[in-house]
């Protein structure tokens, strides 16, 4: 039997996600809020942190107000965003993230303790983090929310770990539930997808070696990671939405998309930003029509632009090609 008889597909291709990662800040109005509605866009994701001072401290420390945080990430802020959001009738995927403050230059993935005793603390400290969210998420009827982001050791060698916290999130939440892996190794490594209701890929893919490629290059780039999300997506018999994904304005965009820009840098504007456009137009040709896809949040979305920002070398699209091109995908079924 082939790969394309195989193929896992979603049943009557449920409404895809088509969301945005949405920007914390120290207010929200229906006014910004309106301005996705504009460009076709149902979802967005929010993010509150939970804060760890390095990658093998079992501390995970709960800040629930703006007094360390945008106003956007505490729990006020995330309620109201979310009932105004709700007016709109746009849906939030709720996804807290694991702030590190390690200075060894360790990331999120690198996250292990020196002991089982101290895992067992971090899970115990990080269970106390995502079920007051969990339970904020059923408070509010959010309709989607994720367990953890980018924790690649701790999720890969605590499988058991991640099923007992499943259950107890359950116990308190009714909607959707998903991980947001990296697309690094980690989403092929998880194995409590079965679990979930949907596998959430932090799509960064790398799609060329070259500076302002054309069209062509970056789909053929695409083309060479759907066989692996397919294998997924078969195995566990789930939809994959892209819990991220993006391109920087800049001519390197597509080499390594995860990299932040570098500060101060000025790209050269017209080139970076049909560059930028290329890449989003070479990803929604690709993957947009895949039978296992579920939608994606695309990185990132303010409120509001300062005009000095508005061609800007970050990830957004606003004001730029990419945000046109955006809207024309979400706009199709």
């Amino acid at each position: 039997m082939s790969n394309q008889q195989t193929a896992f597909a979603l049943p009557n291709r449920p409404e895809l996600m088509r969301g945005v990662s949405w920007v914390a800040a120290d207010s929200v109005t229906l006014e910004q809020l309106q301005a996705l509605k504009q460009n076709n866009i149902e979802w967005i994701s929010q993010t509150p942190f939970g804060w760890q001072a390095a990658y093998n401290s079992p501390e995970v420390r709960l800040n629930t107000r703006a007094n360390r945080a945008y106003w956007g990430e505490s729990d006020l802020g995330l309620i109201n965003t979310t009932r105004q959001a709700k007016k709109l009738g746009i849906k939030t995927l709720l996804k807290p993230h694991i702030w590190l403050h390690d200075r060894t230059g360790k990331w999120l993935g690198d996250i292990e303790m020196n002991s089982e005793a101290e895992w067992q603390d971090w899970f115990r400290n990080y269970r106390t983090f995502i079920l007051h969210y969990a339970q904020l998420a059923q408070q509010e009827q959010i309709e989607a929310f994720c367990i953890g982001t980018e924790l690649h050791k701790p999720a890969v060698t605590h499988e058991q770990a991640w099923r007992d916290l499943i259950k107890d999130i359950r116990k308190v939440y009714s909607g959707q539930l998903t991980y947001a892996a990296n697309w690094y190794l980690e989403y092929e490594q998880i194995k409590f997808w079965d679990e979930l209701d949907f596998i959430g890929v932090q799509a960064y893919f790398p799609l060329t070696k070259k500076n302002n490629p054309t069209l062509k290059e970056l789909k053929k780039g695409w083309e060479q990671h759907l066989p692996d999300l397919a294998k997924i997506a078969r195995r566990y018999q789930k939809p994959i939405v892209f819990t991220e994904a993006g391109y920087k304005s800049t001519p390197d965009a597509g080499i390594e998309p995860w990299k932040w820009p570098e500060r101060g840098a000025q790209p050269e504007l017209p080139q970076a930003a049909s560059t930028q456009a290329a890449c989003y137009e070479a990803m929604f040709q690709t993957v947009w029509h895949q039978p296992w896809f579920r939608g994606m949040y695309i990185w990132k979305w303010y409120p509001r632009l300062r005009e000095n920002r508005q061609y800007h070398g970050d990830f957004t699209p606003q004001n730029k090609p990419a945000a046109q091109i955006l809207a024309q995908w979400y706009g199709k079924q």
